[in-house]
């Protein structure tokens, strides 16, 4: 009898160039992800580069969520700009509205929301900033999936209050003992084998070793890896190849829900 295959969904942040500033190499990347978080023109992006990565998207068939973030092109939406609730909501509600405008042009749905950032670390342990996150998600449309870290305050508001929300891990990125991320303000190159046996052991073992060298427990059904890293292609067929060898199967997440 053959053993059942780990399976994953594997997310990118993508779509976060604007103007003549161009960010990350999504045309290598599409083809080895299953979902795309495309940014929506407030910490990254603009109008033409959305249209432009959901038909990249379209093309390779991967389905797409918007990656919301706070209003911060300088800080790339990893500075903290203390918001209230509501506001955060509108701003969720706001990006979302513009992504999924793109997804209509080209006959396709939005399939989740991720924040960016601040936005998702903070919301991490932040009741308020987690309130806002869901309830716009839910007043724009209640089936969308939120991804958030399965530790987080987040993650736990999603699920008391019937949001669908799936359960993410991050492989290059460190954690703390909270199981919350050591945010990078920008992102470093990692090496792709360092990466790839994080990646295993986090599927296979579900866990991760944090900055104190503990063991914690992470459960998850989706891995991102950003897309603005400078080697975010090889980290990409590291990990392809890492999968071959391991019995790991890329699939749309809600093959996994």
């Amino acid at each position: 009898m053959s053993l059942v295959a780990v399976r994953v969904d594997l997310n990118c942040d993508m779509g976060e160039s604007y103007g003549i500033w161009k960010l990350g190499r999504d045309e290598e990347v599409m083809p080895f992800v299953t979902s795309a978080n495309i940014a929506c023109g407030f910490h990254a992006s603009d109008p033409h580069v959305m249209r432009r990565t959901v038909q990249l998207a379209k093309k390779h068939g991967v389905a797409v969520g918007a990656h919301t973030g706070f209003p911060d092109r300088e800080g790339f939406g990893r500075r903290y700009i203390q918001v209230t609730k509501d506001e955060l909501k509108d701003d969720v509600i706001y990006q979302v509205g513009a992504l999924a405008g793109f997804l209509k042009a080209n006959g396709m749905k939005l399939q989740h929301v991720k924040p960016h950032g601040a936005m998702y670390t903070v919301a991490v342990n932040d009741q308020e900033l987690s309130e806002g996150i869901v309830e716009g998600i839910q007043e724009y449309d209640p089936e969308l999936l939120l991804y958030a870290m399965p530790h987080s305050l987040t993650y736990k508001i999603a699920e008391n209050r019937g949001l669908p929300v799936v359960p993410e891990g991050f492989v290059e990125l460190n954690y703390l003992p909270n199981g919350s991320l050591a945010l990078e303000r920008a992102k470093k190159a990692w090496d792709p084998d360092e990466v790839a046996r994080r990646f295993v052991r986090l599927l296979k073992e579900g866990k991760v070793t944090t900055v104190t060298g503990q063991d914690i427990r992470v459960d998850v059904k989706s891995v991102c890896v950003h897309g603005d890293a400078p080697n975010t292609p090889e980290i990409l067929k590291a990990l392809e190849s890492a999968m071959k060898r391991e019995g790991i199967e890329r699939t749309n997440i809600k093959e996994l829900l």
